[in-house]
Protein backbone atom coordinates (compact mmCIF):
# COMPACT_ATOMS: atom_id res chain seq x y z
CA UNK A 1 0.00 0.00 0.00
CA UNK A 2 1.26 3.46 -0.88
CA UNK A 3 -0.26 6.82 0.01
CA UNK A 4 1.13 9.89 -1.74
CA UNK A 5 0.17 13.22 -0.19
CA UNK A 6 0.64 16.45 -2.11
CA UNK A 7 -0.59 20.02 -2.36
CA UNK A 8 1.11 21.65 0.58
CA UNK A 9 2.92 24.96 0.39
CA UNK A 10 3.26 28.45 1.77
CA UNK A 11 0.08 30.49 2.02
CA UNK A 12 -0.86 33.75 3.71
CA UNK A 13 -3.36 33.83 6.58
CA UNK A 14 -6.88 33.66 5.21
CA UNK A 15 -5.72 31.76 2.15
CA UNK A 16 -6.65 28.35 0.83
CA UNK A 17 -4.98 25.10 -0.16
CA UNK A 18 -6.20 21.74 -1.39
CA UNK A 19 -4.32 18.62 -0.34
CA UNK A 20 -4.52 15.34 -2.23
CA UNK A 21 -3.83 11.77 -1.13
CA UNK A 22 -3.36 9.30 -3.96
CA UNK A 23 -3.61 5.64 -2.93
CA UNK A 24 -2.34 2.51 -4.62
CA UNK A 25 -2.25 -1.15 -3.70
CA UNK A 26 -5.49 -1.01 -1.74
CA UNK A 27 -9.22 -1.35 -2.40
CA UNK A 28 -9.65 2.36 -1.77
CA UNK A 29 -13.42 2.59 -2.01
CA UNK A 30 -14.18 0.36 0.97
CA UNK A 31 -12.05 2.16 3.56
CA UNK A 32 -12.30 5.46 5.35
CA UNK A 33 -9.61 8.06 4.68
CA UNK A 34 -8.19 10.28 7.37
CA UNK A 35 -6.07 13.40 7.56
CA UNK A 36 -3.83 14.16 10.50
CA UNK A 37 -1.28 16.89 11.13
CA UNK A 38 1.79 17.42 13.24
CA UNK A 39 3.00 20.88 14.10
CA UNK A 40 6.61 21.50 15.19
CA UNK A 41 7.12 20.31 18.74
CA UNK A 42 3.62 18.86 19.01
CA UNK A 43 2.02 15.46 18.76
CA UNK A 44 0.22 14.30 15.64
CA UNK A 45 -3.46 15.20 15.83
CA UNK A 46 -6.62 14.25 14.03
CA UNK A 47 -7.93 16.70 11.43
CA UNK A 48 -10.70 14.97 9.47
CA UNK A 49 -11.96 11.61 8.27
CA UNK A 50 -14.36 10.53 5.56
CA UNK A 51 -16.08 7.15 5.67
CA UNK A 52 -16.36 4.80 2.74
CA UNK A 53 -19.89 6.08 2.32
CA UNK A 54 -18.79 9.70 2.27
CA UNK A 55 -19.70 10.76 5.82
CA UNK A 56 -17.20 13.35 7.12
CA UNK A 57 -15.93 13.93 10.64
CA UNK A 58 -13.90 16.98 11.66
CA UNK A 59 -11.81 18.18 14.54
CA UNK A 60 -13.38 21.15 16.27
CA UNK A 61 -10.43 23.32 15.31
CA UNK A 62 -11.08 22.95 11.57
CA UNK A 63 -14.84 22.45 11.34
CA UNK A 64 -16.38 25.02 9.03
CA UNK A 65 -13.04 25.84 7.38
CA UNK A 66 -11.87 22.48 6.03
CA UNK A 67 -13.74 20.07 3.77
CA UNK A 68 -12.78 16.44 3.29
CA UNK A 69 -13.83 14.58 0.16
CA UNK A 70 -12.93 11.56 -1.92
CA UNK A 71 -12.99 10.37 -5.51
CA UNK A 72 -13.05 6.60 -5.48
CA UNK A 73 -12.56 6.19 -9.23
CA UNK A 74 -9.21 7.94 -8.89
CA UNK A 75 -8.38 6.37 -5.52
CA UNK A 76 -7.76 9.86 -4.19
CA UNK A 77 -8.78 11.71 -1.08
CA UNK A 78 -8.81 15.48 -0.69
CA UNK A 79 -8.67 18.06 2.05
CA UNK A 80 -9.78 21.54 1.03
CA UNK A 81 -8.59 24.11 3.52
CA UNK A 82 -9.98 27.64 3.64
CA UNK A 83 -9.47 30.58 6.00
CA UNK A 84 -6.10 29.21 6.95
CA UNK A 85 -4.52 30.42 10.16
CA UNK A 86 -0.92 30.36 11.34
CA UNK A 87 -2.00 27.67 13.82
CA UNK A 88 -2.72 25.39 10.86
CA UNK A 89 0.98 25.24 10.04
CA UNK A 90 2.00 21.58 10.17
CA UNK A 91 2.95 18.53 8.17
CA UNK A 92 -0.29 16.94 6.99
CA UNK A 93 -0.54 13.17 6.66
CA UNK A 94 -3.19 11.00 5.06
CA UNK A 95 -4.13 7.68 6.59
CA UNK A 96 -5.94 4.50 5.60
CA UNK A 97 -5.99 1.73 8.20
CA UNK A 98 -2.40 1.47 9.47
CA UNK A 99 -0.94 3.08 6.36
CA UNK A 100 0.43 6.61 6.29
CA UNK A 101 1.54 8.91 3.52
CA UNK A 102 4.85 10.72 3.67
CA UNK A 103 3.29 14.03 4.65
CA UNK A 104 3.03 17.39 2.95
CA UNK A 105 4.07 20.64 4.64
CA UNK A 106 1.58 23.46 5.02
CA UNK A 107 2.97 26.79 6.17
CA UNK A 108 0.62 29.66 6.93
CA UNK A 109 2.53 32.88 7.29
CA UNK A 110 2.56 36.45 6.09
Amino acid sequence: VQLQASGGGLVQPGGSLRLSCAASGINFSIFSVGWYRQAPGKQREFVARISSGGTPTYANSVRGRFTISRENAKKTGFLSMNSLEPEDTAVYYCNILSNWGQGTLVTVSS
